[in-house]
C-alpha cells in the first residue's frame, strides 16, 4: 500500500518550527580574498592623513559562491557588495540607451563592433567627471551602474541641494562628505590655516578619500583615480574598477633639486630662501618652468606618465576592486550584458575568414590574422612610427610573446 503523501501546507498548519529544516540555503560561503602584489590597490599611504580615510576596503571584503542548485550557479562568483543600493537610480540624471548602436552599428546600420546585441533594457546614467560644483557633498548611497565596472556614489551639495553622480572611491558609504577643490581652496579654508599656503599643511585637511584636487596639492605616494589630462577636461583615466595611479614625482621639486645642485657647482649658494636667477640662461629657466608644470604619475598598467600639474584627480581607488575576480558561471549571463557568442576562425568556411575552410580542425599553412587579413600575433605593429607621446616618461611592460615572471 502506498503511503499517503504529506503536504507542505498541512507541515505549515501544524507550527513553523519544521520551516528552517525545509529551507535549502543558496550562499555557501563567502570567501576572503587577500590582493595579489601585482594588482593590490593598497598603494603607499601618506602619513598626513589618517588610515582609515585612504585605506582600501578590498582585504576586508570577499567573493560569494553558491552551491550548485543549477549548472548555471556552480561556477558563480560574485563580490559581496551588500552596500549597494536596491532600487532605481535617480531618474532625472539617467538618459535611455536606444537605437542601433546597442547592436554595434553605426548611423548608417553597418556592424562596426562585432560580437554587441540583446541584453537587458538599461539606462545610461549621467557621471560628473568633471566635479566642478563646490562645496561640501554628502554621500546618500552607492548605486551599481550597469555601463562601467566602477560602482558610482548619488551625492548631494548640502548648500543648494543639488544631487549628482561621481565615481566612488573604494570604501566609500552613504553619510560620508567629500568636496571638490577645483576651482580652488575656498576663503574659510585659507583662514584657518593662516593665509599661507603650505602645501603638507593644505594636503593634511584637504587629502581625503573622495576629494578631488589639483594634482600639484596631492602629495607624492597617493593613490588616484578619475585623473584629467588638463585642468579644464574630464577625468577620463583610471576609471575602471580597481584602478588608480600613485604620483611618483611633481616637477617643481624636481627642478628646484636641479637648480640647487647647479648652483652648487658652479660655486655659488642660496641668497637667504631664494635662488640666484642670474647665474641661469634664459634657456635654461624656460626649460626648467616647463618642466615644473608636470606631475609624473604611474599607473596601473606599469606606465610612467607626465600630467599637467593644474589637472586634477580623486583621492582614493576606483571602486569595486573585486570586479577581476568574478566569474558569470554561464553563457546566459553574457548575453544578459549584451555581449554575443565569439566564433573561431577555424570553424568558418574560407570565404568568411582565412583560417577557415580544409579539412580537420586546423588553419592550414596561414598565419594567425584577423578576418580581414591582418596579422594578429608575431609581434605585428599597428601603431604609427611618428606619432610617439612625449607625455609618456617610460611605457608599460610588455609581454613581447614570452610569458611574463610572477612576482
Amino acid at each position: 500500500m502506498l503511503q499517503p503523501r504529506i503536504t507542505l501546507r498541512h507541515i505549515y498548519s501544524q507550527g513553523q518550527a519544521f520551516l528552517p529544516a525545509l529551507r535549502r540555503p543558496y550562499i555557501q560561503a563567502a570567501d576572503s580574498l587577500r590582493p595579489s602584489t601585482h594588482s593590490s590597490p593598497a598603494a603607499p599611504v601618506p602619513t598626513f592623513a589618517p588610515q582609515e580615510q585612504l585605506q582600501s576596503t578590498t582585504a576586508q571584503t570577499g567573493l560569494r559562491r553558491y552551491k550548485p542548485r543549477t549548472p548555471g550557479q556552480r561556477h558563480l562568483i560574485r563580490p559581496i557588495n551588500d552596500h549597494l543600493w536596491r532600487g532605481r537610480p535617480l531618474y532625472k540624471l539617467t538618459v535611455a540607451k536606444k537605437g542601433q548602436s546597442r547592436g554595434g552599428r553605426n548611423h548608417t546600420g553597418k556592424v562596426v563592433v562585432r560580437h554587441r546585441g540583446g541584453g537587458a533594457k538599461r539606462r545610461i546614467r549621467l557621471v560628473d567627471f568633471h566635479r566642478w560644483g563646490e562645496g561640501a557633498q554628502v554621500v546618500e548611497r552607492i548605486e551599481h551602474d550597469p555601463g562601467r565596472t566602477a560602482h558610482i556614489a548619488l551625492v548631494r551639495n548640502l548648500e543648494s541641494g543639488e544631487r549628482s553622480y561621481i565615481l566612488a572611491a573604494d570604501g566609500t558609504r552613504a553619510g560620508d562628505v567629500v568636496q571638490s577643490y577645483r576651482k580652488g581652496l575656498p576663503k574659510d579654508l585659507t583662514n584657518s590655516i593662516g593665509g599661507h599656503i603650505d602645501r603638507g599643511l593644505v594636503a593634511s585637511k584637504t587629502a581625503y578619500r573622495g576629494n578631488c584636487l589639483q594634482l600639484g596639492m596631492i602629495p607624492v605616494g597617493t593613490p588616484i583615480f578619475n585623473i584629467s589630462l588638463d585642468k579644464n577636461s574630464a577625468g577620463t583615466v583610471c576609471r575602471s574598477a580597481g584602478t588608480y595611479g600613485t604620483i611618483v614625482s611633481k616637477g617643481q621639486d624636481e627642478v628646484q633639486k636641479e637648480m640647487v645642485k647647479f648652483l652648487e657647482d658652479q660655486g655659488r649658494g642660496r641668497q637667504g630662501q631664494a635662488l640666484d636667477i642670474s647665474a641661469f640662461t634664459h634657456d635654461q629657466l624656460a626649460k626648467y618652468e616647463k618642466a615644473a608644470g608636470y606631475v609624473t604619475i604611474r599607473l596601473s598598467s606599469g606606465e610612467l606618465r607626465l600630467f599637467d600639474k593644474e589637472a586634477v584627480a580623486t583621492i582614493g581607488v576606483a571602486s569595486n576592486a573585486l570586479h577581476q575576480y568574478a566569474q558569470l558561471g554561464k553563457a546566459g549571463r553574457s548575453r544578459w550584458l549584451g555581449i554575443r557568442p565569439t566564433v573561431r576562425g577555424v570553424a568558418m568556411n574560407a570565404c568568411d575568414h582565412p583560417h577557415g575552410g580544409g579539412r580537420g580542425k586546423g588553419k592550414g599553412n596561414n598565419h594567425p590574422s584577423s578576418p580581414w587579413g591582418k596579422p594578429a600575433k608575431s609581434g605585428y605593429k599597428t601603431r604609427p612610427r611618428n606619432k610617439i607621446n612625449k607625455m609618456v616618461v617610460q611605457e608599460r611592460p610588455r609581454n613581447q610573446g614570452k610569458r611574463r615572471k610572477r612576482a
